[in-house]
């Protein structure tokens, strides 16, 4: 079933008002800022160059003091986000108070080296928090003006897990406005910068995370995902990140809150430049639910099934993935059949064309008692009165909005889109849901493009709105995904790929992952020669 004359209108009028907005956002931001055409310092210090695994370890071992680590990570941050504006608000003597106390624990511990693996295996080690979760003493804002003044009252439950486990947070980095847009602008904060070209966007909601960690300014840390939030910013910003089978990582004490069916779709995860993080990670931050994934299981990757999935098969809201991105994903495949002697089959699933649309309706269903999801301009009005899309609109022509072209964006689709759920959808995806389901059992994996392109320049995403469809179907599918770099493409930017697992098959996509570094070098120093 095509889409309708009227739904065909209704797009090409979306797209064509986001495009005018997006040229006329060129023209009212035309100072060129000051670090564009600028390159990032390279890394100097080795222990920026060092994973949170091994430096837990190195720390433990007195090898180096967790003063020293933080401290680089503070130098790093201070050197670097004048250029990126990714951490928007730091605790740097919190954290160096912490960090002494910690190297003061390791002198004063009896029990051994292995008693504080065990207990704190994060001891000591830096962490950047990604705004949106609550960290105590720290703005809980997204980015809205109106919630300015907040700050948070506590730990959302993951980020507890991890300070539990030993790891000192620096500091909060930028989001989206709301967390609903592929690039990390708000006008509380400003616009964050990808590392690799200050340019272009470090993606969203979690930009700022995947700015600073591409950036060598953090070795970890933590996002959210219900439409690309993690994956977006890591493949931009050429990291690995995980987006955790839902239900396992607690999303509590986040903004904004789920509703309607949400929660089934969203997920919490960490991000890494290096990918031996993701699963000690992942297991402190599932907490008492780390048990359901079984990753102590150990994975012998010749026992798995592979797939690649080359495209979503043509969709009108999508644009085609770029052939440098089609390309990268058969080295792979090639790649994975010579090292491990298994073989690829490329599959294509027809339903995969009606993502965007499956992922629009899906997150607009009422949850089991019937309420509807929380309405965007709600969340864009709070703590006030509800925003009026049209008047936010007129208000940012002439420069006087406290919102960004893409909320206010959304907000006038929210207003326009169909009340009505589409029964063909609510089809298409039940089929592609059992389709995949079936294809993927207990032990098959499959390759998925990130996005259609590699990072675009800033402000560029208003012209192609719905791209972000590749990411977004796998969170309505509820399947957990890893996102992996492969090293940079022609114009010296991240190339990558999602590796997809079964519903709670984390640590096949997690196995991967570690392979696919090993293959193709990982995270690279985008302010090396």
């Amino acid at each position: 079933m095509a889409l309708s004359r009227l739904e065909k209108v209704q797009v090409w009028l979306f797209k064509a008002v986001m495009g005018v907005f997006s040229v006329l956002s060129g023209f009212f931001s035309s100072r060129r800022p000051a670090v564009f055409g600028k390159k990032l310092p390279p890394v100097n210090n080795p222990l920026l160059l060092t994973s949170a695994t091994q430096l837990a370890k190195k720390i433990r071992r007195k090898e180096v003091s967790s003063v020293e680590v933080v401290q680089a990570y503070i130098d790093r941050i201070q050197e670097v986000n004048p250029f990126l504006n990714a951490v928007v608000k730091d605790r740097f003597a919190a954290a160096l108070q912490e960090a002494a106390q910690v190297d003061k624990l390791i002198e004063e511990e009896t029990g051994g080296e292995e008693v504080l693996e065990d207990r704190l295996p994060l001891l000591g080690v830096p962490l950047s928090v990604k705004e949106s979760f609550a960290l105590q003493g720290m703005p809980f804002t997204t980015g809205v003006i109106s919630r300015r003044r907040v700050v948070a009252a506590s730990d959302t439950p993951s980020v507890a897990h991890l300070k539990r486990a030993g790891a000192i947070p620096l500091g909060v980095t930028n989001t989206s406005e709301l967390c609903m847009w592929c690039e990390s602008h708000n006008h509380l904060y400003g616009i964050t910068r990808n590392p690799y070209d200050l340019e272009r966007v470090p993606g969203g909601s979690s930009g700022g995370e995947g700015s600073i960690l591409g950036g060598a300014g953090a070795v970890i840390g933590v996002g959210s995902d219900i439409g690309g939030s993690i994956r977006m910013p890591c493949f931009f910003n050429g990291i690995f990140g995980h987006k955790t089978t839902p239900g396992v990582v607690s999303c509590e004490n986040q903004h904004p809150p789920t509703s309607g069916r949400q929660d089934e779709y969203i997920s919490s995860g960490p991000m890494c430049r290096y990918a031996e993080d993701l699963l000690p990670m992942l297991k402190i931050m599932a907490g008492p639910k780390a048990h359901m994934l079984s990753l102590d299981t150990k994975v012998d990757l010749k026992n798995l099934r592979f797939f690649t999935i080359p495209h979503d098969g043509g969709s009108t809201f999508t644009y085609p993935v770029s052939k440098e991105l089609i390309d990268i994903q058969r080295k792979v495949v090639k790649r994975l059949e010579a090292d491990l002697g298994v073989k690829v089959q490329e599959v294509h699933f027809p339903e995969l064309r009606y993502s965007f649309q499956i992922w629009d309706n899906y997150m607009g269903l009422p949850d089991k008692e019937g309420k509807p999801p929380q309405p965007f301009t709600e969340l864009m009005g709070e703590p006030g009165r509800p925003a009026w899309p049209v008047w936010e609109l007129l208000k940012w022509m002439i420069g006087k909005s406290e919102h960004t072209m893409a909320a206010i964006g959304l907000g006038l689709l929210e207003i326009t889109r169909k009340s009505k759920t589409s029964s063909f959808i609510i089809q298409q995806k039940e089929k592609l849901q059992k389709d995949v389901e079936e294809l993927l059992g207990t032990d098959g994996v499959f390759l998925y493009p990130s996005h259609t392109r590699v990072a675009p320049k800033h402000h560029d995403p208003l012209f192609r709105p719905f791209d972000f469809a590749y990411t977004g179907i796998i969170n309505i599918l509820g399947l957990p995904v890893t996102q992996c770099p492969l090293g940079l493409g022609e114009e010296g930017l991240p190339l990558g790929v999602q590796v997809v697992g079964g519903k709670l098959q984390d640590r096949h996509t997690l196995a991967v992952a570690l392979h696919l570094e090993n293959t193709f070098g990982g995270w690279r120093d985008p302010g090396a020669n």
